[in-house]
């Protein structure tokens, strides 16, 4: 058996042969080593000789830019895919995730404007790149094509910064049997007992009273892990199944009660304390955990820590993963993949100046908060975020400066009827081992392209003209495209596309990457995947405006 055994392993690292020489060749060096090797050790003697299989080899084609032409392994990620972790690597919170991106456009000499001041020519004006932000943890970027006049279309991509979390509660500070424990919130749909076992710490933003007398907002981020939730021992938990309770189940560990009592305090002795129509933030949270956070929001006293929204996060960092780095292990690839590819669309669509000169239309990437919750907040996407910034969009006085009064009058409405958005939000890859859940017809793998997603009820807004023009652009940038539906007996998700859709009236198709693992806190993807959206949103921002007059479906 263990000559057979070592013959059939030299037969498999030869397989690679593909002429009639070669294969002779292998075939005579795998008898030598059976011979050798058997020579060697004794064994029973066999009634019947051992014959060795002939070796096969194939010329199966491949795409050209998964493999290379000189091995059978896949060619190595893209840049954009090491881009992408520096990204989601940088992005523990929305707020973070708006910073890094708002990095990125400013070194693409996109301009920051505010929805407080007047948007006028001397603000605004064809040729520009500009970018806002709402609540930090929102943004709109966009770009004004050079001969842009009012009523243009703006094509639009839409994407989400949230993802499933925990969040620190208002009141955090809890002790039970000897431990400092942190309380905290589930935040959207979380897989929670992907959180259990795992290194943890905090990010977020702190609001903190400065030296002039107001405040002011700073993003921290602890990076060190400083809590944990362990799970319950197997001996004392003997059911197969794990569904935690998640307000008295899935409390964080932050330390022990003993350690702090035998520390000094630094409560200033003989200060007369003010009122404070709150408890004070240190009978809220535990006193170490406060010190952290000023540390990092970079205040010397406790007290200028006013109050903060901090989020839980995993200290692992995001990596490229599998025997051939096709994959990316990662959190928050729901949907930090989908804004990164969006905000890098369009930098790459506008790079060096080009693109825009013979541009009518406005380019535009939306990236809003609370998703995973619903989108009904003040900077969610069923606020009046996107709206506002459309209607003050589709009035920008053209390239020769004239403001035609009586088309303005209907410009937004005129707007809206050219435009087409993109929701981007992740879709799911099959699964190898639940390949039963999907539909058998529509089973979606990793880098095999961006997924577009269609339902007949709507959960997604993707019809047939949206198809057909989503398919144009992937083919004129050669990427890529695959189909989803859920099975009729599965429930179905759904996107900020429905929304935004019935909102605006706006022509919408919902897509994303595929991946496995949606809500876990560690989730994987496919490296190729990235490179394959940027190139599939450039194409749609930059052909839009040449497309939407030859697909008219009123």
């Amino acid at each position: 058996m263990l000559c057979i055994k070592s013959c059939h392993h030299q037969r498999i690292a030869l397989r690679t042969t593909i002429t009639a020489k070669q294969h002779t060749t292998a075939a005579a060096a795998c008898k030598r080593a059976f011979t050798s090797f058997s020579s060697s050790i004794a064994r029973p003697s066999l009634k019947t000789p051992v014959r060795l299989r002939p070796l096969h080899y194939t010329t199966a084609r491949v795409p050209c830019h998964y493999f290379s032409s000189t091995s059978s392994k896949m060619a190595p990620p893209p840049a954009s895919a090491h881009e992408f972790l520096d990204f989601v690597n940088a992005s523990p919170t929305p707020y973070h995730a708006v910073q890094t991106a708002t990095s990125l456009l400013q070194k693409a000499g996109f301009h920051p404007i505010s929805e407080r001041t007047p948007w006028t020519s001397s603000t605004i004006s064809p040729g520009g790149k500009y970018y806002l932000t709402r609540n930090a943890s929102s943004l709109i970027a966009f770009a004004v094509g050079s001969r842009w006049s009012p009523g243009n279309p703006i094509a639009m991509i839409g994407a989400h910064t949230d993802s499933p979390c925990l969040r620190v509660k208002p009141v955090s500070k809890r002790t039970a049997n000897g431990y400092l424990q942190v309380g905290v919130e589930t935040y959207g749909g979380g897989i929670w007992h992907s959180w259990f076992d795992r290194d943890l710490s905090v990010a977020g933003r702190v609001l903190v009273r400065v030296k002039e007398g107001g405040f002011e907002q700073r993003l921290v981020r602890v990076e060190k892990p400083i809590v944990r939730i362990p799970s319950l021992a197997i001996h004392l938990h003997r059911q197969s199944n794990f569904d935690p309770n998640k307000e008295e189940e899935m409390v964080p560990i932050a330390g022990l009660v003993e350690e702090v009592l035998n520390k000094k305090g630094d409560v200033e002795e003989g200060k007369e304390e003010e009122f404070e129509p709150l408890k004070a933030i240190d009978e809220r949270h535990h006193s170490e955990f406060l010190k952290l956070i000023a540390k990092e929001a970079g205040v010397d006293k406790v007290e200028d820590v006013q109050d903060f929204e901090l989020i839980l996060y995993d200290t692992q960092k995001a990596v490229l993963g599998g025997m051939n780095e096709e994959f990316i292990y990662s959190g928050r690839l729901d949907n930090l993949d989908m804004t990164f590819c969006a905000v890098k669309a369009l930098i790459g669509s506008v790079k060096d100046g080009k693109g825009l000169e013979e541009e009518t239309g406005i380019r535009l990437v939306a990236c809003f908060d609370h998703e995973e919750i619903g989108s009904l907040s003040a900077h969610g996407a069923d606020s009046n975020l996107l709206p506002a910034v459309l209607r003050r969009l589709s009035v920008l006085p053209g390239v020769d400066g004239n403001q035609q009064s009586e088309s303005n009058e209907t410009a937004f409405e005129q707007t809206l009827a050219k435009s087409f958005l993109i929701s981007a939000d992740m879709a799911h890859a099959v699964h190898p081992n639940y390949a039963g859940k999907y539909e058998r017809n529509h089973q979606p793998q990793m880098n095999k392209g961006t997924v577009i997603k269609i339902n007949a009820n709507q959960r997604y807004a993707t019809n047939s003209p949206g198809i057909v023009l989503v398919k144009e652009c992937a083919r004129r940038k050669g990427v890529p495209l695959q189909l989803f539906v859920v099975k009729n007996d599965s429930p179905c998700g759904s996107t900020i596309g429905p929304m935004l859709s019935a909102k605006l009236g706006v022509r919408t198709l919902d897509l994303g990457n595929p991946q496995l693992a949606m809500h876990s806190i560690r989730e994987m993807g496919g490296s190729w995947d990235v490179e394959h959206a940027i190139g599939l949103f450039e194409g749609f921002l930059e052909g839009y405006g040449g497309l939407e007059g030859g697909l008219v479906v009123d």
